[in-house]
């Protein structure tokens, strides 16, 4: 299984997925410890938020977990056939071994600053 993280930093999990250009990719199965084996550093036209359409390299990965995901998001990576899933874990390999093990940290509560 193809697990992508958001990450802008390349260290921690971050949010906001939908504007996100970098991910951690890992290789990983029940029973043996996420590796990642991969990187993704996209172009600002390539975040799912300005998109245009066609192939993707999210398109390769199985699952993708952030830290927070609108619903126009995951029902476009859902399309794609890429389940999203939200973490409160901030270290990536810790979150896919919890999402291997079934055990998903919840994330914390959100507030969502208005701006109009």
């Amino acid at each position: 299984m193809k697990i992508a993280v958001t990450s802008q930093n390349f260290r921690t999990i971050t949010g906001h997925a939908g504007k996100t250009r970098r991910f951690l990719v890992f290789a990983a199965e029940h029973g043996s410890a996420p590796v990642e084996v991969g990187r993704f550093d996209l172009p600002p036209e390539m975040s799912m938020h300005e998109f245009a359409g066609g192939p993707h390299p999210l398109d390769a990965v199985d699952v993708l977990l952030t830290a927070s995901a609108g619903d126009g998001f995951v029902r476009k990576l859902g399309q794609r056939g890429v389940r999203v899933v939200i973490t409160g874990e901030a270290d990536p390999k810790t979150a896919v071994a919890d999402l291997l093990a079934g055990n998903v940290k919840p994330p914390a509560p959100h507030e969502h600053d208005c701006h109009h």
